[in-house]
């Protein structure tokens, strides 16, 4: 999905010999401009860089009203004039990933505002009020100075938020009203009598017990304020325009290509989530490939568990029979942690960069987990989804665990936390087609470590895996042939054995959000291709350790900055990353 500007941390380019004169001249150009760039989003949005590197929000929100986008994509067309300047001089190898990167996030900035895209701030999935709120406290009097500032600066940006949806809906840009069924619990979580009852609480009632009573206590005072103040009035009023304003206005029409100038708008978001220039027809049909291929490989599951109906029908067997579903949230969540100690077992035969940071694992929150997918990774924990224990077969979570915790989004987090001499700018960027790219291809990689121990486990990862490829097809389908909502929903149902409830919650992420599905199956795809082209070129000398480090190396890159990268990897032998041991 589609994260914040400061969302995911990224990792260091690998380290080469100097480059010469010449290139060190283009080089260092290069790296100013990077540094430029970085100054200029930290300032914009509103971000305090530490010494380290780190960076944390200020005591304001940033600004959302057009004219603060329009100026951002002024500046970036002014940073792309820059670099364009730039590559003539010649870059070395670090360098040239450097630059791809720096286009990619400019161009992808400057897309964006040239079909405004903040008319439409949210969508079925993804929103801008549900991840304001911390889950705990800070370390400091001025972290939580800062804190209360942003709380009491949300009238002013909700309200900015607020114009921009209805600007959206004036000209027709809106998200789709039957994707957001549901969606206003979302908001009216947050609209509570008793301040302490809000979400906003948690960081105060973890504030440490170090600090002096009087901060405290003023503190405490400010934070009650300003949640009553501020903070609940703020999701008071947009409750009341989600509800009375945007829902009775919003399209009926599904796809991208209703749009003013959809088509163009649906070639930007491919671009932007899958890092490739391909266009609809050909990941249409890309889709169709991949599930064809699939399909025989769930019959060869099929045939392992016994069953002697057809597809479909063992697919209606997996989810209907109880032995699939969990009693207890509690023992769904034993299967994801049991999952996840199996996988550290095999770790260190897959990887030789082994992060120290540890990552945790907790339920969806049950305000967003009605309409949420089935889980999301992240650095400090990987989330799994409890809500309509039926709707999460069991046979699934080996899968999922992979994916989003380790070897997946958390683990990848982690060592990006851990790889220091990556340049600024590239700290905190994240591509889809990569990220989602290797979340997908750590599913695979189960079969290798020996994570499916049934026929059951391995038909949910072909499950899973078929639940990418037909978002090729469906999200083509919608937002460029013109689906329907039961076209897509009958595609997806009878390829997979998702349930009714994540097929639903599925197909309407895809109306909402166009373009974004399409990063995981393609990223895998090319993640893929790669390793099989090393291994084929290699031979004896591939040594899979040092392949998944060097990928992980370079963080969060455009696809075709992996396929160079792992050019080099073959032009060196297969080595891997200085000071790491591969005995």
């Amino acid at each position: 999905m589609r994260t914040a500007f400061f969302g995911a941390a990224v990792l260091a380019a690998s380290a080469f010999s100097m480059p010469l004169a010449a290139q060190e001249t283009a080089d260092e150009r290069l790296a100013e401009l990077a540094d430029e760039y970085q100054d200029y989003r930290l300032a914009s949005f509103g971000y305090v860089e530490s010494e380290s590197g780190a960076s944390r929000q200020g005591d304001a929100l940033w600004s959302v009203t057009p004219e603060a986008w329009r100026t951002r994509a002024a500046q970036y067309r002014q940073f792309l004039a820059r670099l364009d300047a730039l590559e003539g001089e010649g870059f070395s190898s670090d360098a040239k990933t450097d630059a791809l990167v720096l286009r990619t996030l400019l161009e992808t900035e400057i897309g964006d505002a040239q079909f405004s895209e903040w008319e439409m701030p949210f969508n079925s999935d993804s929103n801008f009020w549900s991840y304001l709120a911390p889950g705990g406290g800070f370390g400091s009097v001025e972290d939580y100075e800062a804190y209360i500032g942003r709380l009491n600066d949300l009238p002013r940006y909700f309200a900015e938020h607020t114009a921009n949806a209805r600007a959206g809906l004036e000209r027709g840009f809106s998200v789709p009203r039957v994707s957001l069924e549901g969606r206003d619990v979302s908001i009216a979580a947050y609209v509570v009598e008793d301040p302490e009852d809000s979400p906003f609480w948690r960081p105060f009632a973890a504030m440490p017990s170090s600090f002096f009573e009087q901060d405290r206590e003023r503190l405490l005072a400010a934070g009650r304020a300003a949640i009553r103040e501020s903070v609940t009035p703020a999701y008071a009023d947009w409750l009341n325009f989600f509800r009375d304003e945007y829902l009775a206005n919003t399209r009926t029409s599904l796809g991208a290509s209703e749009f003013p100038d959809g088509e163009a708008y649906y070639a930007q978001q491919i671009r932007e989530y899958t890092t490739l220039d391909l266009s609809a027809e050909e990941i249409h049909q890309i889709g169709l490939s991949e599930v064809a291929r699939i399909t025989a490989a769930m019959e060869v599951a099929k045939a392992d568990a016994g069953f002697e109906g057809t597809l479909q029908e063992f697919i209606t067997f997996l989810r209907t029979d109880p032995q699939f579903v969990a009693d207890t949230p509690d023992e769904l969540m034993g299967v994801a942690a049991y999952t996840a100690k199996r996988v550290d077992d095999k770790l260190g035969e897959y990887f030789g960069f082994l992060p120290r940071y540890r990552h945790g694992l907790r339920p969806v929150d049950p305000a967003i987990a009605p309409f949420y997918t089935a889980g999301r990774g992240g650095l400090e924990f990987c989330q799994i989804n409890t809500h309509d224990l039926p709707s999460r077969p069991v046979y699934n979570i080996p899968a999922l665990t992979m994916h989003e915790c380790a070897p997946g989004h958390s683990f990848q987090a982690a060592i990006a936390l851990e790889r220091e001499d990556a340049p600024r700018f590239r700290r905190q960027t994240y591509f889809s087609g990569f990220g989602e790219g290797w979340g997908l291809y750590t599913e695979y990689l189960g079969n290798e470590m020996g994570i499916y121990r049934t026929p059951y486990e391995r038909f949910g990862q072909l499950s899973y895996e078929m639940w990418r490829a037909a978002r090729l097809v469906i999200d083509t389908g919608i937002h460029h042939y013109g689906w329907s909502r039961e076209q897509a929903i009958d595609y997806l149902s009878s390829h997979t054995a998702l349930s009714d409830r994540e097929v639903e919650t599925e197909i309407d992420r895809y109306i909402s959000w166009p373009g974004q599905a399409l990063a995981y199956k393609l990223g895998e795809m090319r993640m893929r291709a790669v390793r099989e082209k090393a291994e084929e070129a290699l031979g004896e000398d591939f040594d899979i350790r040092k392949f998944h480090d060097v990928v992980l190396s370079l963080g969060s890159v455009p696809l075709p900055a992996l396929e160079a990268r792992i050019d080099r990897f073959i032009a060196e032998g297969g080595e891997g990353l200085p000071g790491v041991t591969y005995d």
